[in-house]
């Protein structure tokens, strides 16, 4: 049996906006958007405001970081997976648990105290730069773009 079809894993502190729902579904031709955050799995207000952002014929789940892990298996072929998780540390954990990621674009990570700015929209400290780095030498390629006409950077260029 092949593997979910996840389509690109995108980090995304705010999780669905407008980026996300509009100009990155129609980009990858997804169907199926799969948000894997513990706190968004059970807030069903921030879903219902996710949910108004995406095309009617886009299909939203919201699963816990586990939930995802132990059911991303069972996707069917046909579902045309944009996984989109809030940091670097939720894609490690999912990586880890054998979700098979092998591509993951960085959109925005904020800034807050103890991090340092390395583009416009990403913000890394020591523990985020050691994710990263992990997930590399797990054969991940990784991104940071916006959008997708952007071109590009290699994260760990910048970091």
């Amino acid at each position: 049996m092949t593997g979910p079809n996840i389509l690109l894993t995108r980090i995304d502190n705010r999780l669905i906006h407008g980026q996300v729902g509009v100009t990155w579904v129609n980009h990858l031709g997804a169907n199926l958007v799969v948000v894997a955050n513990d706190k968004a799995a059970g807030d069903e207000v921030q879903q219902s405001l996710m949910d108004m952002v995406l095309p009617d014929v886009i299909q939203a789940r919201y699963f816990s970081l586990q939930k995802t892990i132990d059911v991303i298996h069972k996707a069917s072929p046909k579902q045309k997976i944009f996984l989109v998780v809030k940091d670097v540390h939720d894609a490690l954990s999912l990586k880890e648990g054998g979700v098979p990621l092998e591509q993951i674009n960085v959109g925005n990570m904020h800034y807050e105290e103890g991090k340092k700015q390395i583009s416009s929209t990403v913000s890394v400290d020591e523990a985020d730069i050691s994710a990263f780095k992990k997930l590399e030498q797990l054969g991940v390629s990784m991104d940071l773009r916006g959008v997708p006409n952007e071109k590009g950077q290699n994260i760990m260029d910048l970091l």
